[in-house]
């Protein structure tokens, strides 16, 4: 091979558009995502929920091609398709990474939880998804790969996640009946990236998260946390051709941590706390 040849398209993603949706900042899983994209050599088209939030990333994103889109408003859901559409630019994947819960006053027992903001946390992390997939329909290209970013269980009571697991629990079951419902005129597939506990700026505001990452740390097997870059490594893959016969599908990234709550380690400095 000339060292002049181009490198092997093993995701053969290259010169394919995706929108990416959520970016907040370089620590978001959304901006890695969008960064192996453009890596392999795809077109990256990014949308945030706000002007400001635009005006605050011109740096990191530069000349790059950024629209604004609140989800809770559904005609600015349609503002964005209209644009795309008018590129007349197929999209061959959308990342759906968004969430947003108000924790304003702190974490309550789930019980205590307040309609309006359990509804707004549903409307934004969840019904975004259909919503815009149902808007971007025709921008999408027929063999299009929608990815979600989801929580790596939705079983567990974790308290310092407050209400979002059961909203995390609807956003991935949508994922079947989205793919059911696009199957009637498309191939688009719809799965879902559940990862464990991440480093983000978007998780460290939750009361009570750090310290549930760093137990996290103890009980994963290699002693280290999931990055960022792992589950946006999932997310891509999902995102190409590479991935063409898995659909509806949750993709698990936590390292193992499900499989050893139990580590002997662990429990004994439990024991040894509670003599």
């Amino acid at each position: 091979m000339s060292d002049s040849a181009p490198p092997f398209d093993y995701l053969a993603v290259r010169g394919k558009r995706f929108l990416v949706m959520g970016v907040a900042n370089k620590k978001s899983v959304a901006y890695k995502i969008a960064s192996q994209l453009q890596q392999a050599g795809a077109e990256v088209v990014f949308s945030v929920r706000s002007e400001a939030r635009r005006e605050s990333l011109q740096k990191l994103l530069k000349d790059q091609k950024v629209l604004v889109c609140d989800v809770e408003d559904q005609t600015q859901i349609d503002q964005l398709a209209a644009r795309l559409a008018a590129d007349e630019v197929p999209l061959s994947g959308l990342v759906h990474s968004i969430a947003f819960a108000d924790y304003s006053d702190g974490i309550k027992p789930f019980h205590e939880t307040d309609r309006a903001a359990f509804l707004q946390a549903v409307d934004i992390s969840c019904f975004s998804l259909t919503a815009v997939c149902n808007a971007l329909k025709d921008c999408l290209a027929d063999d299009a790969s929608v990815v979600t970013i989801g929580i790596s269980t939705t079983r567990m009571a974790s308290e310092s996640y407050g209400y979002m697991a059961p909203i995390k629990a609807a956003l991935e079951s949508s994922l079947a009946f989205l793919t059911k419902s696009f199957s009637r005129f498309s191939k688009v597939r719809f799965n879902a990236v559940s990862a464990g506990l991440l480093k983000t700026s978007a998780s460290a505001g939750i009361p009570g998260y750090v310290d549930s990452y760093l137990y996290a740390e103890q009980v994963i097997p290699r002693g280290e946390a999931i990055t960022t870059d792992e589950v946006a490594s999932t997310a891509v893959f999902l995102l190409s051709p590479r991935s063409s016969g898995i659909t509806a599908q949750r993709i698990v990234v936590d390292a193992g941590m499900a499989t050893n709550y139990f580590d002997a380690d662990v429990v004994k400095k439990v024991m040894d706390a509670n003599p």
